[in-house]
């Protein structure tokens, strides 16, 4: 998962896209840039870590132009290395372009086989390379074409901006896995991966970018094209993921349409309609898992506390590449509040559970703080196969609910009971109808609604082809 963002039409539109970037660092933490167009030159800097390490007043001030784009990133395909870091910029024979991708795609093992074959040399091992490698060969006529074009063979998640000499361009893919808004700053466009950013920049929200929709915004304004329309009778079904309502997404944001916060709490509520126990406290997992458990405390009646207290000084263990980092993260990161839960009966809600071994610890520490009873309660459907559209779930043999009961990962988080929200509630949260229609939860169901290449997996086993409902 990455946020990307990007800005067309305003003197300072460097210092913007930075602050964009601030407000979605919660998307990805390993990397950070920027590539800004001044006078028909693509300026692009790049560092590992956060925004405001990258970048500081002296380097956007070497970054003069109206339009940039920018991304932070997590790996999600590709190595965590400056290489890797985003947004690219390459020189080929039309000119300058640089793009900022989130999503992963599906096709690009293969693809990127077939352009080594044809004599293209990769300078780095992002699946989004590919994209640029597509655009270079293409022999369609303007760059809006050739993008069109490169993207036509490609499958999977994307939700891309480009930075030419002339044109900033966002894509979003057919299904809209990935989210994409487009809003205005006084006379420029802006887009971003999520509607906080414009919070933070003061820009008007205007509308989503759709699913299969291209918008392009140079001197002469900003237009809208379908350009994968034509490749079926029918348009592709949507399939926006849910993982980034009941996780990703900051709850300040709206996206998919839901005020995030909105669709956790009411997942909390609904998560207390069909897992209620007997208790004298609910507590969250912060942050995510604030909203969920307001939600909980509100339909139970039990009253909501802050049992965990978080330390803002270290980065979310979820998205963490080094596993060591993620194993002793917890006690970095979390501590209980003796005095919320000493001598009770505890209920803990957090967003999803994926390993165990962080949930495990948890529970742990709450019963060392003096908590008579833990009852975990998750607000999300078992986390039981791996994501291949952007979200860094783990392979699935080390995804707990993959193999184990419910019963089974209780006894060894050592709660005294746990539960999870049913898929049906999840998704009734978020306003779909009980099968899902409109979201991709593959990660909950296998249900794949993009078809994956028969590869290696980064687990050393084979990923077959599957498609919706197979």
């Amino acid at each position: 998962m990455c946020g990307i963002f990007g800005i067309y039409g305003h003197e300072e539109a460097a210092n913007i896209a930075y602050l964009g970037l601030h407000a979605l660092q919660h998307r990805g933490q390993e990397s950070a840039g920027l590539v800004a167009q001044s006078d028909g030159q693509l300026h692009r800097r790049c560092s590992m870590g956060l925004v405001s390490d990258a970048f500081d007043r002296k380097t956007l001030a070497q970054m003069p132009g109206a339009s940039a784009i920018g991304q932070v990133r997590y790996s999600t395909s590709g190595s965590s290395e400056l290489k890797n870091a985003q947004p690219f910029a390459f020189e080929y024979a039309h000119g300058g372009i640089a793009v900022a991708h989130n999503g992963n795609l599906v096709n690009a093992a293969e693809l990127r086989a077939q352009l080594e074959a044809s004599g293209s040399i990769f300078q780095t091992s992002s699946d989004t390379e590919v994209i640029i490698h597509l655009i270079a060969q293409s022999r369609e006529g303007d760059a809006l074409e050739r993008i069109a074009s490169a993207l036509r063979q490609v499958r999977g998640a994307y939700s891309v901006v480009f930075l030419t000499e002339t044109k900033l361009i966002a894509v979003r893919d057919p299904n809209g896995f990935r989210p994409l808004v487009l809003g205005r700053l006084k006379d420029s466009f802006v887009f971003s991966s999520e509607t906080c950013s414009f919070d933070l920049i003061e820009a008007e929200y205007i509308r989503e970018v759709e699913p299969g929709e291209m918008i392009v915004v140079d001197d002469k304004g900003l237009r809208s094209y379908k350009p994968f329309a034509a490749l079926r009778d029918e348009p592709e079904p949507k399939r926006f993921c849910v993982f980034e309502h009941v996780y990703f997404s900051r709850p300040d944001s709206v996206v998919n349409g839901l005020p995030v916060h909105q669709g956790r709490e009411k997942m909390g509520m609904q998560l207390a309609r069909e897992a209620p126990v007997e208790a004298d406290v609910v507590i969250a997992v912060p942050d995510s898992g604030v909203p969920a458990a307001i939600g909980y405390a509100r339909e139970s009646g039990i009253q909501y506390d802050m049992g965990l207290i978080r330390s803002h000084y270290v980065g979310r263990t979820f998205i963490e590449p080094q596993d060591s980092i993620r194993h002793f993260g917890v006690k970095l990161k979390l501590n209980a509040v003796r005095s919320v839960v000493n001598g009770k009966r505890v209920v803990v809600v957090d967003d999803s559970l994926v390993r165990g071994t962080t949930s495990r610890k948890i529970v742990q520490m709450l019963r060392n703080a003096g908590a008579r009873e833990v009852h975990l309660r998750i607000s999300a459907p078992p986390t039981a196969y791996s994501c291949f559209y952007g979200i860094d779930t783990p392979t699935r043999s080390e995804l707990i609910a993959s193999s184990h009961s419910v019963d089974e990962i209780a006894r060894y988080v050592t709660c005294d009971s746990l539960a999870y929200i049913s898929h049906e509630g999840m998704m009734g949260a978020v306003g779909a109808p009980a099968e899902g229609t409109g979201f991709c939860s593959a990660c909950f169901t296998g249900n794949y609604p993009v078809a994956l290449s028969k590869t290696v997996g980064a687990d050393g086993g084979e990923l077959i082809s599957l498609r919706s409902g197979d």
